[in-house]
């Protein structure tokens, strides 16, 4: 398909990208990571009925009438500590000191907390009636019972609910390698001196930034503009890698060659040229089963398109939700115009004003200071002439905001 609407292309990429096989991985290593399928617990939690205070386990009959000036009088006849287990029973004027955490005796139905007691010489005075202050069996977690979700990005918390749970490791999607190659006579790899008439690979290194951001694993190399050079890199690093993207070279002209390698491979093709600015040139399909984008050249465009469909499909791969980049409402500052048969995406600053977000457009004469000074992107759907000032937008987010969203932590 060719010169398609980004609607169309959104759709082509997030269905046909699936998320790469389960693996496990170490429970308190899986926070980001996106399960594979339910995980349920393997046991109860707690594996008994436990104390919630420190006391005295007692039948709560005994303490029906307790009071601090008619306190009840019990035999104390042992010590239960968490983790440990005594044949003691508890009986009626009985009672056994409990530790939190510790299994209640048999024969008690009630803990007395320590605050409402006095012990001395084996005596106990019991000066209130019985709290439960009883954990029971399986109350935070009932075995059998899905503690996590298919699809659910872990945090913290869910590592700490799934060791409870029983489990050593989570099952998780794997994580995706991405190969990134550029290509062009006039590219040099960073960290090399760059001659008259070179640059610097400053798009492989952007996106390659963008992947470590989101934790992607990802290898770059250069590759000079030639067919055979660019179609032995392909050979070469497709058997290890889960994605491909290429910069550059993906327009139409004679030394645009990396469409017409993928082309010549026998890549399934989805699209090539999506009506979208920056980014037209654009190109996805599927290689031996494997995701390729190729990317077009120029930073903005190399950019654009990367953020809006690249980037979601790679976050598939991993299970993820192809809306990587935040969003946040906010007013638009002045006017932007767009094209009727165009979707055009615009990038901005951001500030706070009496509580609301307000998005400014802003175009440098540097194409690359434009995008590293940037906030965040709007939307110019296919179809919309003009957005006028003051209209309600929302702004993709692509920089640290802390003092605009009164965050401390990246976005």
């Amino acid at each position: 398909m060719t010169n398609i609407s980004f609607n169309q292309a959104y759709q082509l990429v997030t269905n046909t990208i699936v998320p790469l096989p389960e693996e496990a991985v170490p429970v308190d290593q899986s926070v980001g990571r996106t399960t594979s399928r339910d995980i349920v617990s393997s046991i109860d939690s707690p594996s008994a009925d436990v104390s919630l205070k420190d006391g005295y386990a007692v039948v709560s009959t005994d303490l029906y009438r307790a009071s601090p000036r008619d306190p009840v009088i019990l035999d104390l006849i042992g010590t239960q500590f968490a983790g440990t287990h005594t044949q003691l029973m508890v009986a009626e004027g009985k009672t056994i000191k409990v530790t939190s955490g510790a299994i209640i005796p048999a024969g008690a139905d009630g803990v007395l907390s320590n605050e409402f007691a006095e012990e001395s010489d084996n005596i106990v005075s019991a000066y209130a009636t019985v709290g439960n202050n009883i954990l029971r069996k399986g109350t935070d977690i009932a075995k059998g019972a899905v503690v996590v979700a298919r699809d659910t990005t872990l945090m913290p918390t869910h590592a700490g609910l799934i060791a409870a749970a029983g489990h050593a490791t989570a099952p998780v999607y794997k994580q995706p390698f991405v190969t990134i190659i550029a290509t062009g006579e006039e590219i040099v790899a960073v960290g090399k001196p760059v001659g008259e008439g070179k640059i610097a690979a400053s798009n492989l290194v952007t996106i390659a930034a963008w992947c470590n951001y989101f934790h992607l694993k990802n290898g770059t190399m250069v590759v000079p503009d030639s067919h055979e050079a660019l179609e032995t890199a392909i050979n070469q690093t497709l058997p290890t890698s889960d994605c491909i993207v290429t910069s550059g070279g993906a327009w139409s002209s004679e030394r645009d060659f990396a469409v017409r390698v993928f082309d010549s491979l026998g890549w399934e093709k989805k699209f090539h040229r999506v009506k979208i600015g920056p980014g037209k040139a654009v190109a996805f399909g599927l290689l031996r089963g494997k995701p390729i984008f190729c990317l077009p050249g120029g930073p903005p465009s190399n950019q654009m398109a990367f953020l809006q469909l690249a980037l979601p499909g790679i976050r598939l791969l991993e299970g993820h939700r192809p809306n990587t980049l935040p969003r946040i409402p906010a007013v638009l500052e002045a006017e932007v115009r767009g094209q009727r048969d165009w979707t055009q995406f615009e990038m901005g600053l951001l500030r706070r004003e009496n509580g609301v977000f307000v998005f400014s457009p802003r175009k440098l004469p540097s194409r690359l200071q434009s995008l590293s000074n940037a906030h965040g992107i709007i939307t110019i759907p296919e179809g919309t002439d003009t957005i006028e000032a003051g209209s309600k937008i929302d702004v993709q987010i692509i920089a640290y905001l802390p003092e605009i969203l009164d965050a401390d932590a990246p976005l």
